[in-house]
């Protein structure tokens, strides 16, 4: 992971910038599964308590190459800057960015509602409102994405943590959001 691209949000009054980082992290999901890319991690080096408006792409040289080979950026062009191709400074730290996923979801109380309607388990009906009341509770304080699935339609958060800081890097492999459980990315 020698190079990165930075691509800047230009929130306007119609569109803050936590939309435009939604839209633009669907359509970098969507490229990223396109070409099976599994070397190319993200970072939100502007990060406090939101993910900030510079979006950085980190990977090899080739595979960023890859992954501009295509705009992908389609909608309001106005609104992101994408930066060249560039070599990451000699003097980084590392970091894992991972996903975080809820325990209890409403999706997951509506499935386990269906398997007690077939009759196959689930939740009975007097423990569904303690199910809601514990998934209210329980919410998740890290900053995240709101995407919408290309299978059903359905929206959904993506919850982002962002783990220690490392002086080493440690190569791995990262999924189609750019995320990884175990692999760093540089810091800077």
């Amino acid at each position: 992971m020698n190079y990165y691209i930075d691509i800047e949000l230009f929130p306007k009054k119609e569109l803050r910038e936590n939309i435009l980082l939604n839209q633009l992290y669907l359509e970098f999901h969507k490229r990223i599964f396109d070409l099976n890319l599994k070397v190319i991690g993200v970072s939100f080096p502007k990060y406090r308590l939101k993910l900030g408006d510079v979006f950085r792409i980190h990977g090899d040289k080739e595979s960023l190459e890859k992954l501009q080979s295509e705009e992908w950026i389609k909608k309001y062009p106005k609104n992101y800057h994408v930066s060249k191709i560039t070599i990451i400074p000699q003097k980084v730290k590392y970091r894992v960015i991972s996903r975080v996923q809820q325990t209890m979801s409403q999706s997951k109380l509506r499935r386990l509602i269906k398997r007690a309607e077939e009759g196959k388990g689930g939740i009975k009906e007097e423990d569904i409102k303690k199910y809601k009341i514990k998934m209210l509770q329980g919410g998740l304080d890290n900053p995240f994405v709101d995407l919408i699935s290309s299978s059903n339609n359905q929206r959904y958060r993506l919850f982002i943590s962002f783990g220690e800081f490392q002086d080493t890097e440690i190569k791995g492999k990262f999924d189609t959001y750019g995320l990884s459980k175990t692999s760093t990315v540089p810091w800077f």
